[in-house]
């Protein structure tokens, strides 16, 4: 599966079942959280047969059930970070997506259970993303009107669309969607978070930032 295909394919899952996930799918993930903990100076772990984390009844919005999987977003404070964990996260979905798994994003719908993971002296959880076979494949909610999203002088490029396109497929906080692009000068672009009574908007921003990048393709512009 293409990397285009799974983000259109994929959808938050807070229901899974007791499938197993398997040892290949196991060992690409956790390939992949090395080489992002690396390139990023994230501390992001993948925690496996956990059922403590998502146990039913401790909120009621976007109640979970049977989540036993999950990536732990950690890493230090600030913007910078937080993006960080936004885009590296997203590269974990769509990569567990292409492998057949679904997830969904969780940023006060879980508990830290000591012992799962560890921390490094001024790292935080920021969220955590829930992972395993889902007993549905999710719904797409509807997308508004892509003008919202962006600004552009002129003819607007089609790679440009693209990218557009992808990031409104992004999940974000209670699919808040506080973000814009702006096209300056032909191929630069910048990505702009708003400020959101729900907060993570710029782990949203870092989610939507890698959307964009897969649907425009990298080579085709700069970010500012």
């Amino acid at each position: 599966m293409e990397l285009i295909d799974a983000i259109r394919a994929r959808h938050s899952v807070r229901r899974y079942t007791d499938r197993p996930i398997e040892a290949s799918q196991i060992a690409a993930l956790r390939s992949e959280v090395e080489s992002l903990n690396r390139e990023s100076g994230l501390h992001i772990q993948l925690v496996l047969d956990e059922p403590k984390s998502f146990s039913a009844g401790i909120w009621k919005y976007g109640q979970f059930s049977g989540v036993k999987n999950y990536f732990v977003m950690a890493g230090k404070k600030g913007r910078e970070a937080e993006e960080k964990i936004g885009y590296c996260g997203e590269r974990l979905v769509i990569l567990a997506q292409t492998l057949g798994l679904n997830t969904c994003w969780a940023g006060l719908t879980y508990k830290k259970i000591p012992g799962t993971y560890s921390l490094e002296e001024g790292e935080i959880v920021h969220c955590v993303i829930a992972l395993g076979y889902g007993t549905t494949q999710g719904i797409q909610h509807p997308l508004k009107p892509a003008e919202r999203f962006y600004e552009a002088e002129g003819e607007v490029p089609t790679w440009f669309k693209d990218g557009i396109e992808a990031a409104l497929l992004a999940p974000t906080a209670v699919n808040q969607q506080k973000f814009k692009f702006i096209l300056k000068g032909g191929n630069k672009v910048e990505a702009q978070a708003f400020a959101s009574m729900a907060g993570y908007t710029h782990i949203d921003l870092g989610i939507v930032k890698y959307h964009f990048e897969v649907g425009a393709g990298k080579e085709n512009f700069e970010w500012v």
